[in-house]
C-alpha cells in the first residue's frame, strides 16, 4: 500500500496560532486520507520550548505523530540534495523546512501545506491524484486549486481530465510529491520561466523545483473541485511601525543590521 506523510511547518511569527487553534485537526480532517505520518516542522525560533510543549500536546491528542526542530536536521538534508547553506543564501529560511521534511520521511509521498495554508473543505482528492501521478510519469506534483482561482488554473493548463488541470508550475504552499524523487539532487537547474517567483525567495526550494520541472518537461496536476486558502499573517505591530518609519525617513532602520 502506498504511504503518505502529511507535513506542515511553523516559524517564529505563527507557531502560537498554528499550534493553539484548530488548524492541525482541520488539516487531517479535510484531507481525508490515512496518513502514515503527521509531521510538524518547527523552524527559525529563538526559543523552542513553547512550540515543543504545544507540539507535544498535539502528539498526545493524536493530531501529530512527530514534531521536528528543523535546524537539527538541516545539514543532513542539504547534503542529501547536494546543496550548501551558501547555495541557498537568503532563501535558506524559505527552503530548509521543506528539504528537511523530504529527507526525514519514510513514506512514499508527502502532502505538504505551508503554515498559512489550509484546505477550504473536506475533499477526498488524494487517491485520484496518486493514481494520476502513477499512471502519467511526467506528472511530478499534484495540488488543490489556490484560493479558488479556477480560471487561472485553467489558463495555465495544457490539457485536463475530468478532475484535474494539467500544466506547468510548482508552488510550495501546497504540494503532493513522491518523496524519493524530491530528496534527490535535482536542485541545480535554472530556467527563465522560473524567474517569476518573488525576489525574496531568491534561488530557493520553490524556484529550483520549478526550474527542474520545466527543464525536463515535467507537469503538475491541479484538482478542479476543491481549493486551499492562503492567508498571509500580518506583520507584528512593531515591525509594521518600523517599516513605515523607514519609508518616511528614506530607508533608515530601527534595528541593527541583520535583525528583523
Amino acid at each position: 500500500m502506498v504511504t503518505v506523510a502529511l507535513q506542515t511547518n511553523c516559524w517564529h511569527r505563527d507557531w502560537r496560532r498554528a499550534l493553539s487553534g484548530p488548524r492541525l485537526a482541520q488539516l487531517t480532517e479535510r484531507s481525508v486520507f490515512p496518513f502514515a505520518e503527521r509531521t510538524l516542522l518547527i523552524n527559525a525560533l529563538s526559543n523552542y520550548d513553547g512550540a515543543l510543549q504545544l507540539a507535544g500536546n498535539a502528539i498526545d491528542r493524536g493530531l501529530l505523530t512527530q514534531a521536528v526542530v528543523v535546524e537539527q536536521h538541516a545539514d543532513a538534508a542539504l547534503a542529501a540534495v547536494g546543496l550548501s547553506r551558501a547555495d541557498l543564501a537568503g532563501s535558506y529560511g524559505y527552503s530548509i523546512a521543506e528539504l528537511v521534511g523530504l529527507n526525514l520521511t519514510r513514506c512514499d509521498y508527502i502532502l505538504y501545506f505551508m503554515s498559512d495554508c489550509l484546505p477550504e473543505t473536506i475533499t477526498d482528492w488524494i487517491p485520484g491524484a496518486l493514481a494520476l501521478m502513477q499512471t502519467e510519469p511526467r506528472i511530478k506534483v499534484s495540488n488543490l486549486l489556490w484560493n479558488g482561482n479556477t480560471d487561472e488554473a485553467r489558463a495555465e493548463s495544457d490539457w485536463e481530465t475530468e478532475d484535474f488541470f494539467i500544466g506547468s508550475g510548482f508552488s510550495d504552499q501546497c504540494y503532493l510529491v513522491r518523496a524519493e524523487e524530491f530528496r534527490a539532487p535535482i536542485y541545480g537547474f535554472s530556467h527563465p520561466g522560473s524567474e517569476r517567483y518573488p525576489d525574496y525567495g531568491q534561488q530557493g526550494f520553490e524556484r529550483r523545483i520549478d526550474s527542474w520541472m520545466r527543464q525536463h518537461g515535467y507537469l503538475r496536476a491541479t484538482f478542479k473541485h476543491a481549493s486551499y486558502r492562503h492567508s498571509n499573517l500580518p506583520r507584528p505591530l512593531r515591525s509594521r511601525v518600523a517599516g513605515r518609519l523607514r519609508a518616511l525617513a528614506g530607508g533608515w532602520s530601527l534595528h541593527p543590521k541583520g535583525q528583523p
